[in-house]
């Protein structure tokens, strides 16, 4: 009987697919489908909840198979993610213009990166604050203890590094290590040493223009081709949320939920008063902040349902470029530096809450001025390096907490609101870094206002036009 109950689940998700599928051939805009895999995945994974109950057999087989669609898709994603980010990073630099120049643009994507987790931390502290959050107050099980546990063996990895150490690590001393994602740090890695080459290219060309002409070429050339794939991975994006999503539906405990509710709805509050922040920021440099929410919501809604910035690059860099009129380098610089550089949700608004919830318990007065400045302080610099995968966010909550010697194994106490809270996370991480591409594109008069206030109708990645 569970079997053939998998079978229908599994059948059921396929005739899903072949509703977007069905739309696709009848030309209906990419967003559109994106939006309507999602909620059908939303439909589909409560309605395997209410019938089968979170932990059967039949759920746990069916997401199983489910799996092949949405984290087959993310992998594909994650595969392109550091070709993209070579090749782009390589291509934006060649290619910048002269009066933008690689470090003015490098220094206000970084700056308006670690700006923006500034505010964010502040906000958490402020969320923290005002829902009265206090980890005494939340229940200690077996599941949060053994949590806490592995926090603290994670916390062997950075206690003995100071902040200028741990800055340290995002240098590269080998690339083609950090190509694998062996460290936490190895995105930034990758885009530093991509840097280096694109830098190198540029002091050659003065004196050996043969050999950089003919390095560029070689790079638009594996450039057309990567963008070739992302552009076919990018299609599958329906699908992908579809199966995400009703994988996330159907296995949310939301009993654990109600139970950390208070945390939960103080950590949307405060990812949500962030992301208007963000379009606070865009309508003060002259963009229509409304534009800017209907154009980025399926990249948005992409790193809601997958957990992944890295995984999202792709989707982030072609919206930006594709539909918000950003160049291609200040894109590509953003989207890339955005991964490990300030992360507003998992660098930012996170560790700060956790250390305001966690400070009473070791006699810190979470109200004092100069607590709650170091605590911004320290959110912000830890704030290089966070890997924009899963488990970027404890990354970040371990070197906040043992740099601010509180104790780290209580961060586990929030284990069971973790994935829930971490979707919020991801699509705010994502749209900071868009933030930051779109004000710096403004800023250095390299955006394309026409491509930004364009109605609805831009190109889709089907090649059609997206409603």
């Amino acid at each position: 009987m569970e079997v053939l109950s998998t079978i229908v689940n599994v059948v059921v998700l396929i005739a899903l697919i072949g509703v977007l599928l069905y739309m696709q051939k009848k030309h209906v805009s990419f967003s559109k489908r994106v939006f309507t895999g999602l909620g059908l995945g939303i439909l589909f994974g409560v309605s395997l909840q209410l019938i089968f109950g979170r932990s059967s057999d039949v759920i746990k087989d069916s997401v199983d198979w489910f799996s092949l669609v949405g984290n087959g898709y993310v992998k594909l994603l994650q595969m392109v993610a550091i070709p993209l980010i070579m090749v782009s990073i390589i291509s934006a630099i060649i290619k910048v213009k002269a009066k933008s120049g690689v470090g003015k643009l490098s220094t206000l994507i970084i700056g308006l990166l670690l700006f923006t987790t500034a505010i964010s931390a502040a906000v958490g502290i402020s969320a923290a604050l005002g829902f009265n959050l206090k980890a005494v107050n939340i229940e200690q099980g077996e599941k949060e203890q053994k949590r806490g546990e592995y926090l603290n063996g994670k916390l062997a990895d950075v206690e003995d590094k100071t902040i200028p150490q741990q800055i340290l690590d995002v240098v590269p001393s080998n690339p083609f290590d950090d190509m694998t994602g062996s460290r936490p740090t190895s995105t930034i890695a990758v885009v530093i040493f991509a840097a280096f080459i694109g830098i190198a290219v540029r002091g050659i060309a003065k004196k050996k223009p043969a050999e950089a002409e003919l390095f560029t070429k070689f790079v638009e050339a594996v450039y057309a081709v990567v963008m070739r794939i992302v552009t076919i991975v990018l299609r599958l994006t329906p699908y992908g949320i579809l199966a995400l999503i009703a994988k996330v539906t159907a296995t949310t405990n939301y009993a654990e939920i109600a139970k950390l509710g208070q945390f939960v709805i103080a950590s949307y509050v405060a990812l949500i008063v962030m992301f208007i922040i963000h379009l606070i920021i865009i309508a003060l440099n002259g963009l229509n902040p409304v534009t800017y929410v209907r154009k980025a919501l399926p990249v948005l809604s992409f790193a809601f349902t997958s957990r992944t910035s890295a995984g999202a690059l792709p989707l982030n860099v072609d919206t930006q470029v594709k539909k918000l009129g950003v160049s291609e380098g200040i894109a590509n610089f953003s989207a890339s530096f955005g991964l490990s550089i300030g992360q507003n949700g998992c660098a930012g608004i996170y560790p700060a809450m956790l250390a305001i919830m966690i400070a009473p318990t070791v006699g810190i007065d979470p109200f004092s001025f100069n607590f709650i400045a170091t605590l911004i302080a320290v959110v912000t610099i830890s704030s290089f390096g966070v890997a924009g995968v899963g488990g970027g966010a404890t990354f970040a909550a371990i070197i906040v907490l043992s740099t601010m010697n509180l104790p780290v194994a209580l961060a586990g106490l929030l284990i069971s609101v973790e994935p829930l809270i971490d979707m919020g996370r991801t699509a705010l991480n994502v749209s900071g870094s868009m933030t930051a591409g779109l004000v710096t594109s403004k800023v250095t008069k390299d955006l394309d206002v026409n491509v930004y206030n364009a109605p609805s109708r831009v190109e889709d990645v089907d090649g059609g036009v997206t409603a």
